[in-house]
Formats: structure tokens, sequence, C-alpha cells
């Protein structure tokens, strides 16, 4: 049987002389010189559903979290479905003074061949400026509750972006399961809610169906939790385990009561949660009954998501290396405090709550990366890449056509690319190596010479 639905959105964004030919990319150059090649890290939907969740790539990337809570029969369960996507999966037109983009969610529940049930949704996201309109975080939630037998189901979930024409379709197989009288749901990390008096209603959370937090930004992990049975108070214990399935916290919490059941939102501080992956376990104090969640703590907003280890590479032209090895370094418990204190030491203007330049940096990364795949996928490990990364726009780029001769290596007819950097009184030269531009070897050693200066500072 469906239940009525319930939505939310979200509105938390000179001459030149050829020396050499042949020059290794940025990479082996990397790698000549002591320094690691980071592994890119995965897509971002492969990453969550490594977390358990079901999950699509771009254009359209969307997110879902199912969870699970009691009713007042004992072979139906409560099901919420939450779907989160970025405003930038959206296409959005000038609606007068704001902008607008319509997108579909068609969510089908199936037992074999039967459907057991499904909801066909179109809404309207409104955004009040052309920025909103590129946010890349969790910024358009849709929720939908379900009544269910307990058992194993099969779950379709279409994501349709009406104005873009692009549609996005995931699968899964969806376990209801049945809770007992003293248990407790699913613990679900949410923005807000509404708790409920009785088993006949629905809660009303504004869930967070990624599951993340983002460290810098958030202080709290807000888990909303109910429990079942008789009494004043439920008490639960958790823990928070890291990736290395180690315990880094443990805590205790109350749920009040509200009508017949029991609810509360637990906050855990950022700082005992971490970095990266973890996961939170509850046990209601007295029964086997216990739900877990994992919970993703990011490094910052506009941060890709990968892991610690790939997180202190990709900051190579970012931070000398003597401030790199005390994270590199790090236990996974120690990372959260040393992640902080880099955060600090690097950040240009403490009085504001963000790091512009590590906000400025990931940018470049990502400009290059799809500025310069030609060169290489991605484009920041490119030789062009890591200088624009390293070393920001050139003051000018000249293109110029030589004839190789006395003095080069090359033969021929050959493209040239040479950037100026006045701030550093050098010129960069790139040549055309069949479609891929390459330093040449005097210009790559000028580069690593220029950088090691500019990290010293």
């Amino acid at each position: 049987m469906v239940k009525r639905i319930k939505l939310h959105f979200l509105f938390l964004a000179g001459a030149v002389m050829i020396v050499a030919c042949g020059t290794p990319p940025a990479v082996s150059a990397a790698r000549d010189r002591g320094l690691p090649v980071p592994v890119e890290p995965g897509n971002a939907d492969e990453f969550y559903r490594r977390m358990g969740l079901l999950a699509s790539p771009p254009p359209v990337a969307f997110v879902e979290k199912t969870a699970f809570y009691a009713t007042p029969a004992a072979d139906t369960t409560l099901v919420l479905a939450s779907i989160s996507l970025p405003n930038q999966a959206l296409t959005f037109s000038r609606d007068g003074e704001r902008y607008s983009a319509p997108y579909e969610v068609h969510l089908r529940i199936t037992r074999g061949d039967a459907e057991a049930a499904s909801i066909n949704a179109l809404e309207v996201v409104r955004v009040g400026t052309f920025r909103e309109v590129n946010r890349s975080d969790e910024s358009v939630i849709f929720q939908h509750f379900f009544r269910l037998t307990p058992g194993v189901y099969s779950l379709s979930v279409l994501v349709r972006d009406v104005g873009g024409a692009r549609t996005a379709t995931q699968e899964g197989s969806l376990s209801v399961p049945r809770i007992p009288p003293t248990g407790v749901s699913t613990p679900l990390l949410v923005y807000d809610v509404t708790p409920r008096a009785t088993l006949d209603s629905n809660p009303h959370p504004l869930a967070s169906p990624r599951s993340t937090a983002v460290f810098g930004r958030d202080s709290l992990v807000s888990v909303f939790l109910e429990a079942y049975g008789a009494g004043d108070r439920a008490r639960l214990t958790y823990v928070v385990t890291n990736d290395a399935q180690e315990r880094v916290y443990s805590d205790s919490a109350l749920l009040s009561r509200t009508g017949s059941l029991f609810s509360g939102t637990v906050k855990i501080p950022i700082s005992s949660v971490g970095l990266g992956v973890t996961k939170l376990s509850f046990t209601r104090v007295g029964t086997s009954d216990t739900a877990s969640l994992p919970v993703f703590v990011s490094f910052g907003e506009d941060v890709p998501i990968m892991s610690f280890p790939n997180m202190v590479e990709y900051l190579r032209f970012f931070a000398p290396e003597w401030r790199l090895k005390p994270l590199r370094d790090a236990t996974p418990a120690q990372r959260a405090s040393l992640w902080a204190a880099f955060l600090r030491d690097t950040d240009p203007i403490p009085e504001t709550s963000m790091n512009e330049a590590l906000d400025s940096y990931f940018a470049r990364i990502r400009q290059a990366n799809a500025q310069f795949i030609n060169d290489r996928n991605p484009g920041w490990l490119s030789d062009r890449g890591m200088v624009f990364v390293a070393l920001g726009e050139p003051s000018l780029v000249t293109d110029r056509t030589v004839n190789g001769g006395t003095g080069s290596d090359l033969s021929g007819t050959t493209r040239l690319q040479i950037w100026t950097y006045q701030q550093y009184r050098t010129q960069l030269v790139f040549y055309d190596d069949v479609g891929h531009w390459r330093l040449t070897r005097q210009s790559e050693n000028d580069f690593w010479a220029v950088n090691t200066r500019r990290l010293s500072r």
C-alpha cells in the first residue's frame, strides 16, 4: 500500500630553442623525482555503492537510501526511500527573476513479476540565483514512504532531467526487515526531523541520502532513530569504527518516549567521527537489537571523494613535503586533528569559514581535468595540467610553429605553446607530440625549480 508523498527540497556552490624531444609525461617526471603517483579516486557513484547505497553516475547523478520503521502491524514495515541529486544534474531555465528545473522520479518495487509499490512524481526545483544552478552538493532531496510486507524485493529508480531530456536508472535488491517489538529503526543521517507520536503515522525527516558530512563546515553528525516497546526511555550504546575497523569513539544516548514509541536525534561531534568512511553501530541496552549506518566525512565541500592517502598525494602541488609528511604518516585516529591543523596552517584568510587557497587549488584540478583531457586522462596529470594546477593561469600564452634544426632533436614542422609566468620570471615551452602537449626537457627542469621555490616560501 502506498502512503502519501513527502517531498523536500534542500537549498543548503622571445626566441625559443627546443633542446630535446620525447620528454616523459608529468607522471613519469614525478616518479623520476621520487614523488608517488596518486591513484585517481573512483567515481562518486562507485564510492556510494560501496557504502551500500544505490547511486548513478553523471550527468544525472543521484544517490538513494532506504530506511525502515515499525508500524502497528508485525507483518508490515514502514519504508522510507530518499533520493538526493545536485542542482547541476538538472537543466535550469529562466523563470521570471528566478531559475527553475523540472525533474521526474519513477520508483518501482517488485517481488518476482508482481509490483508491490510504485510512485511517479514530477517536481520543479526553483532557485534565486544563477550561482545556485551549478551547486554540486546534496541540494535536492526527494522522499517517499511505502508500507511493505517484510521480505526481499527488487528496487528500480529512474530520475529524469526534464529540461535536458537526460535519464538515469539504477536497480538493486531491497531487503525489508521485520522489526521486533523491542527493536530499533534504521539510523538515518538528517538535516532536520519532526518525530511522529504514533506507529500508524509517518515521521518527517529531512534525510541526507548520501550519509555525508563535510569536515570544516559541519560540527556534528545528526542521526535520527526510533525504538519500540514499553518504558519511559530507551537507552542505546553506539560505537564509531573507522575504515581500519578500529574503534575511534563510543558513547550512549537516551531516546525519550513520544506517544507510543521512542525517538530522538543523536548528535555526534565530527572530531569524534573522524575523516573518510566510518561505521556507526547502535545497540539497544538489554537487547540484542542493533542497527548501523555508514557515514562519510568528506575533506571539504569541493574536494573530490577519495581515500585519505590519495588526498595527501593530490596535495603535492599545494604544500611542501614537510607539511604533507605528518598527514602521510598519520594513523586513522590522528587524521582528523592533523587535517584540521593542516587546514588552519594553510588558510590565507583565517577569518572566513573556508580555506580559499585549497578551494582554488581543487578548482584548478577540475578545470585541468576538463581542459587537458586530450593530453592525458585525467588532465591534471598531463604536462600542461600539472603546470596549470601548480602555478595557476599563465600571464600570457603564445602559439608558434618552428622547424627542427641544429641543436634540436625535432625534425620537420613542430607546433609550440609558450606559457609566460611574469610573477615567476619564467617561460615554459610545450611542443605538440602527436596531439599531446609535452614540456621540453629544459622547461620541465625550469618548472620543477620554480615549483620548489614556490613551495619553500
